[in-house]
């Protein structure tokens, strides 16, 4: 288990995060309380980044699970927004677990994009994280991940929303505002998906 001064260290890719949370999953089962402690409870982009990063994988699929990452995102943003110095989640969140054995694959299937990003990355557009615009990102993110249970029923929104909120949360570890901008793309998909939904009602 790591010490809190190691599991708090910073993260500067999408790579690192993932490849700790691979090394994390273990054998059995892997909970939300198990990686928040092993990222620790200051660490609010990395654990934004993994619940917006599961809902691109094939575990999107998993009936609910949508929906709890985006209660997960929904929090750690708000709380991010307030202020908070320290993550706090439910009880019942941070006992939800997954077997290993699937969320391992399904992390690894990720990594080729995550590198590709990760070379792609370098501070750029850095007006973005000042204020007032430093609040927008955490406060979109509170929004996505608001209507995550809506999503659900429009098949693949789910995941077009886990590329956007994981563009802006790299965007803030990374302090590249190109990402933040390109997180505009996966939004007008679910737009347009939503529009077409209820025009055909």
């Amino acid at each position: 288990m790591p010490t809190a001064s190691e599991s708090e260290r910073e993260f500067h890719s999408l790579t690192e995060i993932v490849e700790r949370t691979m090394e994390e999953a273990g054998d059995g089962h892997v909970s939300v309380d198990r990686l928040m402690v092993s990222f620790g409870h200051a660490s609010f982009v990395p654990l934004l980044i993994l619940p917006a990063l599961v809902l691109i994988t094939p575990l999107s699929g998993v009936p609910g699970l949508s929906t709890l990452c985006g209660l997960i995102i929904m929090m750690i943003a708000a709380q991010q927004l307030v202020g908070h110095s320290q993550i706090w989640l439910p009880g019942w969140i941070r006992k939800r677990q997954i077997a290993s054995d699937k969320f391992r694959p399904a992390m690894q299937k990720v990594l080729p994009l995550t590198r590709m990003i990760d070379r792609a990355a370098r501070e750029r557009l850095t007006f973005l994280f000042k204020r007032p615009f430093k609040w927008l990102l955490p406060l979109a993110c509170v929004i996505f991940g608001a209507i995550m249970p809506l999503m659900e029923f429009i098949p693949f929104s789910s995941s077009l929303i886990g590329v956007a909120v994981t563009l802006i949360a790299f965007s803030i570890l990374t302090r590249d505002g190109i990402f933040a901008l390109l997180a505009l793309v996966p939004l007008g998909a679910v737009a347009w998906g939503v529009m077409s939904v209820l025009s055909s009602l």
